[in-house]
């Protein structure tokens, strides 16, 4: 038996991998696919265009149906001191400094004034910001999970978008990582465990499915 094989065998006896519910009301979240990320001139950057592409397919299938869509990115402040443990655990996050372009949203997923851009200081998209409240005041009951990097700010909200009750579907092509072994291994984990992991096809075909959420129910 291979490792792969033996891995898969042990996850099933311990009865990981089931589906979540889909809901009629989903969200997208697109997790730090900002500048800093995406572009390989940042030292925390990688080539990310095929994922930045396929999270736009995505993006536009969801507003054209008029679902929300939610940004995060992570910016601190000059002096640094708001980046707490992480900047020294991870220094390079420092090059993320507000104002400055690697905090901006990839201008390639077009996002418009009204979706919401949430600053983060921490790995998972809900630690000290009001996401919930968003998430919560629009009544979503279903997210659709995209960004970057998939071993770490990915996986993390992806564990707290199951503890807060938010089913999730992780499209594959809309994740990435700078290695391919972390982000094998995380999406393995995360489609175990925390969410499901699907195509972007499948994600696009839900949403299309959806009836259309109107300007009324959106407020």
């Amino acid at each position: 038996m291979t490792h792969d094989a033996q891995t898969h065998q042990i996850y099933q006896r311990a009865g990981f991998g089931q589906a979540v519910p889909r809901g009629q009301n989903p969200a997208v979240l697109v997790v730090d696919f900002s500048c800093g990320f995406t572009d390989p001139a940042c030292s925390l950057g990688s080539d990310l265009t095929a994922e930045v592409e396929a999270t736009r397919r995505l993006l536009d299938a969801a507003r054209a149906k008029g679902f929300l869509a939610v940004f995060t990115t992570i910016g601190f402040e000059p002096g640094l001191t708001d980046g707490a443990l992480w900047i020294k655990k991870a220094p390079s996050l420092a090059e993320l400094q507000l104002g400055g372009r690697w905090v901006e949203i990839d201008p390639r997923l077009a996002r418009r004034e009204s979706e919401p851009v949430i600053l983060k200081k921490g790995a998972s998209a809900f630690f000290g910001t009001n996401l919930a409240s968003i998430l919560i005041a629009q009544g979503v009951d279903t997210v659709i999970l995209c960004g970057a990097t998939t071993s770490g700010c990915i996986r993390a909200t992806a564990i707290d978008l199951l503890q807060y009750g938010f089913p999730t579907l992780v499209p594959r092509e809309c994740v990435g990582d700078r290695a391919p072994g972390p982000h094998e291994a995380n999406l393995f984990d995360i489609n175990q465990k925390y969410a499901d992991v699907v195509s972007v096809d499948e994600a696009i075909a839900y949403i299309e499915s959806l009836p259309a959420r109107t300007a009324a129910m959106a407020h």
